[in-house]
C-alpha cells in the first residue's frame, strides 16, 4: 500500500495576512475538520478554489486534476459537454490526507457537485442560493424561511447553512430518482412561483439593476455539472470565515451572521452543538415532487 503523506511546502505562507493565517493553518484544519466535513464532499466532483499567493492577490478555479497528484488522490471522470466530446478528470475529496493535499495546492474552497461520482445524472442535493442585492441579512433570513415553508409544502425537508460570505443556502436531500435536467427544471419553476408570491422580498430576476432590494432566488447551481460550497469550506474572505450548518431556529436569531464562524472559532460551535448539526441530514431525502 502506497503510503499516503502529503509534504507541505512553504507552510509559513500566510494565506490570509490580514489575519495572520497560513498555509499550515489551513492544512491542520482540513485535518481537524475532515470527521465532519467529508460526509458532506465524498464522492462528490470537487472544483478547486486555489491561491498560489494569499486571498488577497486573487485566485482561480481549476477543474482538472493537477499533474503530479498522488495516486491515491481518487478521480472520476467527468464528461465535457463539448463537441469533440471528451472529460475532466475532477478530484474526489474522500478521505483526510485528500483535504490536506487540496490544501498543498493553495485549495482555499473545493466546490462540489450535488451528484456523487457513482450516478453523475442524479442529484441528492437541491441548493437555493439566497443572494442579497444589500447588506440587509435580516431580509435573507426571512427569505430562507419562506423557501423552508415552500419545500416542506412540496415534502421536502429544508436545512440552512450560512455560506461564510453573504448569504444562505437552503437544502434539500433527495432520493436519486430524477435526473439533474429534471431536478433543475423543478427547482426553476418552484424559485418563479415562490418569487411570484412573495414579489415585494423575493426575485428570479439575473440582472443585478432590475432586483431593486429583493432577495434573488439562485438557482443556477443546480444545473449540468455546476457545484456548490459545501459545509466547513473555509471562504477567501477576510477572517477566513467557513460555511457553516445552521440547526434550522438559528434563522430566528437576530445576531446571527453569515461569516459568523471562521477557520479558527468552528471547532468551539461544534464542541458547543456536540458536533455536526447536518449529520443526519441523509436521512431525511425524499423524492422530488412531480411538476
Amino acid at each position: 500500500m502506497t503510503a499516503r503523506a502529503v509534504r507541505l511546502t512553504h507552510p509559513d505562507r500566510e494565506i490570509w495576512p490580514g489575519d495572520g493565517i497560513t498555509k499550515r493553518e489551513l492544512y491542520d484544519y482540513f485535518g481537524a475538520i475532515a470527521e465532519v466535513m467529508l460526509p458532506h464532499v465524498r464522492e462528490r466532483p470537487v472544483s478547486m478554489q486555489r491561491f498560489r499567493g494569499s486571498v488577497e492577490d486573487g485566485g482561480f478555479f481549476m477543474k482538472e486534476v493537477p499533474k503530479g497528484a498522488p495516486d491515491w488522490v481518487a478521480t472520476v471522470e467527468v464528461p465535457k459537454r463539448t463537441h469533440p466530446p471528451g472529460v475532466v478528470h475532477h478530484v474526489l475529496a474522500n478521505d483526510r490526507e485528500t483535504l490536506q493535499w487540496l490544501a498543498q495546492q493553495g485549495c482555499v474552497t473545493p466546490h462540489v457537485f450535488t451528484e456523487r461520482a457513482d450516478r453523475l445524472d442524479r442529484p441528492d442535493r437541491l441548493v437555493v442560493d439566497l443572494d442579497p442585492s444589500h447588506e440587509d441579512f435580516a431580509a435573507v433570513r426571512r427569505a430562507a424561511q419562506v423557501v423552508g415553508e415552500g419545500f416542506r409544502a412540496a415534502g421536502l425537508e429544508p436545512f440552512a447553512m450560512v455560506t461564510g460570505s453573504r448569504g444562505i443556502h437552503v437544502v434539500a436531500p433527495l432520493k436519486r430518482t430524477r435526473t439533474t435536467e429534471d431536478v433543475y427544471a423543478w427547482i426553476r419553476a418552484f424559485a418563479a412561483e415562490l418569487a411570484a408570491g412573495n414579489d415585494a422580498e423575493l426575485t428570479t430576476e439575473f440582472h443585478k439593476d432590475r432586483r431593486d432590494d429583493r432577495i434573488y432566488l439562485d438557482v443556477a447551481r443546480n444545473g449540468v455539472a455546476q457545484t456548490v460550497v459545501p459545509p466547513y469550506a473555509p471562504r477567501p474572505r477576510p477572517h477566513a470565515p467557513v460555511a457553516t450548518p445552521l440547526r434550522w431556529e438559528e434563522l430566528d436569531d437576530d445576531a446571527l451572521r453569515p461569516d459568523a464562524w471562521t477557520l479558527r472559532t468552528i471547532a468551539s460551535r461544534l464542541d458547543e452543538l456536540g458536533g455536526d448539526p447536518w449529520k443526519d441530514i441523509n436521512q431525511s431525502a425524499a423524492a422530488l415532487p412531480r411538476a
